[in-house]
């Protein structure tokens, strides 16, 4: 299994009235259950945690820190060392679902959608290529998008000699299965993210730092840091 790239999609108010709290007001709603009417509802064909597991990562993470009950939650989370780790947690909770897949298979995507080489990672996670992304993927059928991609991928196996013999390689169908289903999904959530007011795309990568998550006003470092 590979490393994954990561679109989270967030409710915009769902997260500040968490921010909004004191400490001990988000410890002891978490601990109750308080907040899960005000959760986002679920995006049905996009991943999340379960509410209760997404409760318990947020109060292991909360027990693992130190801060003043009375203190506004926003506030605290700039004052601890990894108070950028909280906040991507508490994006978690305000969000409802993201889209992941392979980062190697990313690049694959990208490529087709925006009609260019991503270079490097750094293209890849760049704020100028999702904001192409979302021109260029927002309100496209998915099923035109997802044929483009796996006709590019059988494209570039071709070119290395690889078969599309599913009796010689038993992974194939397997494989066009997974580039249809994601590629879809992808032009599902960027298509939230274009459309829906109040709703964006925080971009991550597995194991990245969480301040270097997301992108401009919504960067999870420069939300610490305003």
């Amino acid at each position: 299994m590979g490393i994954e790239t990561v679109v989270l999609l967030l409710e915009q108010s769902c997260l500040d009235d968490l921010l909004s709290l004191t400490w001990g007001e988000l410890y002891t709603g978490m601990e109750k259950g308080k907040f899960r009417k005000s959760r986002p509802n679920a995006d049905d064909r996009l991943n999340r945690l379960f509410d209760i597991d997404c409760e318990a990562e947020i109060l292991d993470w909360m027990d693992s820190v130190e801060s003043e009950k009375e203190m506004n939650v926003k506030s605290s989370l700039k004052k601890i060392k990894n108070g950028a780790e909280g906040l991507l947690k508490l994006m978690e909770w305000a969000s409802p679902g993201q889209w992941t897949s392979w980062e190697a298979r990313t690049y694959l995507y990208l490529d087709v959608a925006l009609d260019r080489e991503i270079a490097n990672r750094d293209d890849l996670y760049s704020h100028t290529t999702w904001q192409q992304m979302i021109e260029s993927l927002g309100g496209m059928p998915e099923e035109e998008f997802s044929e483009k991609v796996c006709l590019d991928w059988m494209d570039r196996r071709k070119e290395l000699g690889e078969t599309l013999d599913e009796a010689k390689d038993p992974k194939i169908i397997p494989t066009y299965e997974a580039h249809d289903r994601t590629s879809r999904l992808l032009v599902h959530t960027i298509s939230r993210w274009k459309r829906e007011t109040g709703l964006t795309g925080i971009v991550g990568r597995e194991h990245m730092d969480a301040n270097k998550w997301g992108h401009g006003e919504f960067n999870i470092r420069d939300i610490l840091n305003s």
